[in-house]
């Protein structure tokens, strides 16, 4: 049993204890299949809950069969874990079961105010992990090169797939012109291919949709000084001077390898840059002023602070989620946050005999 106990007024035993909510309902995305379905459906049953997963039908296999499969082998019994492929429609259901009392619910922030729209008129908890236009903050003192390779790991590992990725990079106009020179060159010295066959940086993007939608936003505004092409699913790494929070490839979440960049003039306006988005998942500053870093990091709002580092980091063990428009400030990982999200709290009291009563 997991809880703690409690004080009381009366002289009993008194605990607040953690148990099951009963069934989970999970759904995962594409971009990360295997593990960003695992991350809920694993401590979902380690708490006691059974569970229905409905992973992307584009990667049904990864996401959800190959995971049933190694369940199974484990030694799952029967009945715990409920494999449920299929689009919107089977998401619905889920979200909509009476009997499915909490949802972990990971993909577009579009997609989750539905669902969380539909499990509120439930009553029923819904846990969101959603988009992300993470700004990777590139300070004045920043060594150049390291900062130009932190941000091309940010905007082009997984072809930019990631909620994390760095989407908006905000370079002190001091360094502007010399970090665009580096992570152009960069971008231009990796390959892209089919990881199957060829050793390349680069794989494809998940479908022909997205890549329209990337290509688009690449050349709705801005300056490219690289990329912005493609040959079928392979986008090239791209990198484009946006002007203003106005140009599309800066202000919206692009999902694909392209790094925006911008230049601030003050740590107050590259403050205010930051904040100014509609998200709060991640956020990168290259500094040798760590302490001016986490003054800075105080006042963008964000779920997660990455120091001299890139924005694309996760670790099982630690709390990951992000606010505004990137979450309900729900967490996944570690053990209070996947305690907290697929158990409640049951308050128990035992005394050795009934007291007296007025009555």
């Amino acid at each position: 049993p997991i809880g703690e106990l409690i004080p009381s007024e009366s002289p009993r035993l008194s605990m607040a204890r953690r148990v099951p909510v009963g069934v989970v309902g999970v759904i995962a995305p594409f971009n990360a299949p295997l593990i960003l379905g695992i991350r809920s459906v694993a401590a979902a049953l380690a708490l006691g809950n059974a569970v229905v997963l409905k992973p992307d039908p584009r990667t049904a296999v990864c996401g959800g069969v190959a995971m049933a499969r190694v369940f199974e082998e484990a030694g799952l019994p029967a009945g715990l874990l409920h494999l449920v492929p299929g689009g919107p429609d089977v998401g619905e259901a889920i979200v909509t079961d009476p009997n499915i009392r909490v949802v972990s619910f990971t993909g577009s922030t579009r997609a989750g105010r539905a669902v969380a729209e539909a499990g509120g008129r439930l009553l029923k908890r819904v846990h969101l992990e959603l988009g992300g236009n993470s700004a990777l903050l590139v300070l004045d003192d920043a060594d150049v090169e390291a900062a130009a390779s932190a941000a091309a790991f940010g905007s082009f590992f997984h072809q930019g797939q990631i909620c994390m990725t760095a989407g908006r990079h905000l370079v002190h106009e001091r360094l502007h012109d010399a970090f665009v020179d580096a992570l152009t060159a960069k971008a231009e010295a990796m390959t892209v291919g089919d990881p199957f066959t060829d050793k390349v940086d680069l794989g494809p993007v998940i479908d022909a949709g997205q890549r329209e939608k990337i290509h688009a936003l690449v050349h709705a505004g801005g300056q490219v000084t690289t990329g912005g092409a493609y040959e079928g699913l392979f986008y090239r790494p791209t990198v484009v001077r946006a002007a203003d929070d106005a140009t599309p490839v800066w202000r919206e979440e692009v999902f694909g390898p392209v790094a925006p960049v911008r230049t601030f003039t003050s740590e107050e306006e590259a403050v205010h840059l930051a904040a100014a988005s509609d998200y709060g998942l991640s956020l990168g500053i290259i500094t040798r002023d760590v302490m001016k870093a986490l003054d800075l990091a105080e006042r963008i709002p964000t779920g997660i602070v990455h120091i001299n580092d890139q924005t694309v980091g996760d670790e099982a063990h630690a709390p990951f989620g992000g606010v505004r428009a990137s979450g309900t400030g729900a967490r996944f990982g570690g053990r209070t946050a996947n305690t907290e999200a697929f158990t409640e709290t049951r308050w128990i009291t035992a005394q050795s005999r009934p007291g007296p009563y007025p009555w």
